[in-house]
């Protein structure tokens, strides 16, 4: 390109070669001063809106601080909002547990002022440098508590299918006396018997009782045998499962039939002399099997 300067008289003229190099350069020159330009108003506007008072402009600084200070505060509501979800799920949690406790207590055979108190318990100790914790470790200190809450409720509800289980076992193990006031008056084993004084063996226990007295299941099971034996008299037997069987002979009363159900505790008889029998009284047997056991050692465990 090629640009021809002329005087104002026409009588000189001056000619000058402008080549790309020089357009460039004259770019890169013009944007540099237009960048230092808008970086220079920049600076003094906000230094100016910083110290100015005029209401334009604080309206707009305003709204730009109030606009921020929105987004802090739904940002903690936010966190606010999860930490709710979180204590919820942890009171229902504490709801379960607290169920638990009180159907644990029960098959464990506790009573309402043996367990622990729900009051907290005392905490101390040397004052020490602290800092306040964030949301974030609050958050997470949060999780941790409710995945140790829900090892915890995991590991009561295994205990108590454990000790349910253990407890129905035992319901079904003949450990309640038959009879109230037990009075042995015949153990179990070789004895010399009463009727031909020759040594034999007892298969059960005596109880002395009078006539009547309620005779009560030794354990939960069902009745295969209710009726009169020529040597047992009137005679119940309880299948309680597993070849375990119990035996309440020489009864007055039968208060029970084959095929019935009966729970422990259950008054299936009562007390008489029917049978091979000198005076009222309970001949109790347990039997696994069909082998005699001796009745003290059951029902020793209760």
């Amino acid at each position: 390109m090629q640009i021809i300067l002329v005087s104002s008289d026409y009588r000189t003229r001056k000619n000058l070669n402008v080549g790309w190099p020089h357009l460039v350069g004259a770019a890169f020159v013009l944007l540099v001063a237009l960048a230092l330009t808008a970086t220079l108003a920049n600076y003094l506007s906000l230094k100016y809106a910083a110290t100015s008072d005029h209401p334009l402009i604080r309206s707009i600084l305003l709204a730009d601080q109030h606009e921020k200070a929105r987004e802090q505060r739904q940002q903690i509501q936010d966190h606010i909002n999860s930490l709710a979800v979180k204590l919820g799920e942890m009171q229902a949690h504490m709801l379960r547990l607290d169920g638990l406790g009180d159907r644990l207590a029960k098959v464990a055979g506790l009573k309402p002022q043996e367990l622990p108190s729900a009051s907290p318990p005392g905490r101390g100790g040397s004052a020490t440098p602290s800092t306040p914790l964030s949301m974030d470790q609050f958050a997470k200190q949060l999780g941790e508590l409710q995945r140790t809450i829900d090892v915890k409720a995991d590991q009561m509800t295994v205990l108590e299918a454990l000790l349910v289980e253990g407890s129905a076992q035992r319901k079904f193990l003949p450990t309640l006396p038959p009879v109230e006031n037990i009075n042995y008056t015949s153990n179990f084993g070789y004895r010399i018997d009463p009727f031909t004084g020759h040594q034999s063996f007892h298969e059960g226990v005596d109880f002395a009782a009078e006539t009547g007295t309620p005779i009560n299941a030794a354990a939960s099971g069902k009745v295969i045998y209710a009726e009169t034996h020529a040597a047992y008299g009137k005679t119940v037997d309880v299948d309680h499962g597993n070849g375990l069987v119990t035996r309440y002979a020489h009864a007055s009363e039968l208060l029970v039939k084959e095929g019935d159900l009966v729970v422990r505790g259950q008054r299936i008889a009562k007390v008489g002399s029917t049978g091979r029998s000198t005076g009222p009284h309970l001949h109790f047997e347990v039997r696994l099997n069909g082998a005699p056991q001796n009745p003290a050692r059951f029902l020793s465990v209760n």
